[in-house]
């Protein structure tokens, strides 16, 4: 009786069998577009105003061939209370997804360029992991709106 090997037994490299059935990935197959691809940067910072009606807004450019989303490309501007809102709408729309918090509040120095970049990299985190998540990608009316509307308007969704 021939003696059968286990399916769940450790392959070895030297199986040369198995090494027959390779074959190397071609040019096109390594450099193509992934199936589905989301990216999202936060930059270029401004700080606007004076005194006590100072704020910086954030650049945020999406690029994606998801079909929810309605662009391929897109530039819009957003600046933090536009994420506070964005937020607290997400939470009231998505009951089933857990929300990543937001950077913290800065109350001194937040117009310093450390405390920008730091806030700008807590920003692109939290939208990377939002926009990233499958059930907001499909289920979320604000989520496209918030990434890729220009005239995006928290009131329209209060």
């Amino acid at each position: 009786m021939a003696a059968s090997v286990s399916p769940f037994a450790r392959s070895t490299f030297d199986d040369s069998s198995r090494l027959n059935n390779t074959r190397e990935q071609t040019l096109e197959e390594m450099y193509s577009a992934p199936e589905n691809y989301l990216e999202i940067d936060i930059r270029n910072p401004q700080t606007h105003g004076f005194g006590r009606g100072m704020y910086t807004d954030y650049e945020i450019v999406c690029k994606t061939n998801i079909p929810a989303f309605k662009l391929k490309h897109s530039v819009v501007r957003r600046r933090y209370s536009d994420f506070e809102a964005f937020r607290d709408i997400l939470e009231r729309e998505s009951t089933r997804v857990n929300i990543p918090p937001l950077p913290g509040k800065v109350f001194t120095n937040r117009f310093s360029d450390e405390v920008i970049e730091t806030r700008r990299e807590g920003l692109e985190r939290f939208l990377s992991i939002v926009a990233g998540h499958p059930l907001l990608q499909t289920g979320s009316k604000v989520l496209c709106a918030f990434l890729q509307d220009p005239s995006w308007d928290k009131n329209q969704w209060q």
